[in-house]
């Protein structure tokens, strides 16, 4: 019963959606950024409804659009760690604790 709630309520948002579009509203940008996070969404709904197939393979996609999404600040937090780690290796490498 919960789960028709919650299935009711994304066709309900997903249709006003369609409608704001008609309008003259355009939230393309918005939904871009939101519909990974939708398809992880909908993959753990599906996880738990033991549809494991149709779940994992929507978490897949779903995380795959969130690292598209996100490559520029993941590439920059790895640079980041990668400088902090080789700066702390040369301060061990000049540390000699006779």
């Amino acid at each position: 019963m919960a789960n028709q709630k919650l299935l009711g309520v994304i066709l309900a948002i997903v249709g006003s959606f369609i409608v704001l579009k008609f309008l003259g509203v355009h939230l393309g940008g918005l939904i871009g950024f939101l519909f990974p996070f939708i398809l992880i969404g909908l993959g753990v709904l599906g996880w738990s409804n033991n549809k494991k197939w149709i779940g994992g393979i929507l978490i897949t996609i779903g995380a795959l659009g969130v690292f598209s999404k996100f490559s520029g600040l993941i590439l920059l937090v790895l640079a980041v760690g990668l400088v902090v780690y080789g700066v702390s290796l040369l301060r061990k490498s000049s540390y000699r604790g006779y």
